[in-house]
């Protein structure tokens, strides 16, 4: 079992940044994929990024270049560093984990990206 908890979120000015973490407790021996999922109001969830167990990363078109994923194994948290936010990026983010035996996902955190 894989336990998900995602901060960071807020409400931020278009061109800003935010940080979101995703804090992962439980048994991650089986993880092969962790990523970062959104959901925009009316809109199905959409890949934002993801890291493999071996560190291959993979964006969406519409964040390559501005968004970072990263993870720190020995904090067992996992990074999404989110520079020159656009407010099409307003959406709730999720973190997900992928292991051999099934899929997980936290409770989400609010980014508004605002004037």
């Amino acid at each position: 079992q894989v336990h998900l908890v995602e901060s960071g979120g807020g409400l931020v000015q278009p061109g800003g940044s935010l940080r979101l973490s995703c804090a992962a407790s439980g048994s991650l021996l089986n993880m092969r994929t962790m990523g970062w999922y959104r959901q925009a109001p009316g809109k199905e969830r959409e890949l934002v990024a993801t890291i493999s167990y071996g560190s291959t990363i993979n964006y969406a078109d519409s964040v390559k270049g501005r968004f970072t994923i990263s993870r720190d194994n020995a904090k067992r948290t996992m990074y999404l560093q989110m520079n020159s936010l656009k407010p099409e990026d307003t959406a709730v983010y999720y973190c997900n984990c992928v292991t051999y035996a099934a899929n997980y996902w936290g409770q989400g955190t609010q980014v508004t990206v605002s004037p």
